[in-house]
């Protein structure tokens, strides 16, 4: 409803005509690891190491990534701490700094933090209800019980 005059205009009238639809606010950095970001890191993880060129060129052609993609992903990555760098002359040869057990851990507590009040228990009792077991998993599940006790 459009003000006829008589009354102040409210926020939605005053900003009506001065804030573009098309404009987004920049992406806050994610803590844990995006899709592309897995991506990447899944070839790091496999090389050990690797320029941008070689990664780019390990990587899966299902979706396929252009060169500076996959150098504006690697920095993202360095700036969180995943990868780090090594200058070899002209090249910059990327190393992962976290293994992937250890990024899955992360992966799987930052779930747990947000989604099941930090109780493991939550989250097992979620994934039983929603797939279910079968009896071969039921009986590892079984095993890692008593091995933990």
């Amino acid at each position: 409803m459009r003000n006829s005059g008589s009354e102040p205009p409210n926020a939605a009238d005053r900003f009506a005509n001065t804030c573009p639809e098309d404009v987004r606010l920049p992406r806050t950095q994610s803590a844990t690891l995006t899709e592309a970001e897995l991506r990447i890191m899944q070839v790091l993880w496999e090389k050990q190491s690797a320029t941008v060129q070689q990664v780019l060129e390990a990587l899966p052609n299902k979706k396929p990534l252009a060169y500076n993609s996959v150098l504006t992903i690697v920095r993202i990555l360095e700036k969180k701490g995943y990868v780090r760098h090594v200058k070899d002359g002209r090249a910059h040869i990327y190393l992962p700094l976290l293994n992937q057990k250890a990024a899955t851990q992360s992966e799987i507590g930052h779930l747990v933090s947000r989604f099941f009040q930090n109780s493991r228990e939550l989250l097992v009792l979620n994934i039983l209800e929603e797939q279910g077991i079968d009896a071969e998993e039921l009986e590892r599940l079984r095993q890692l019980l008593d091995e933990n006790r």
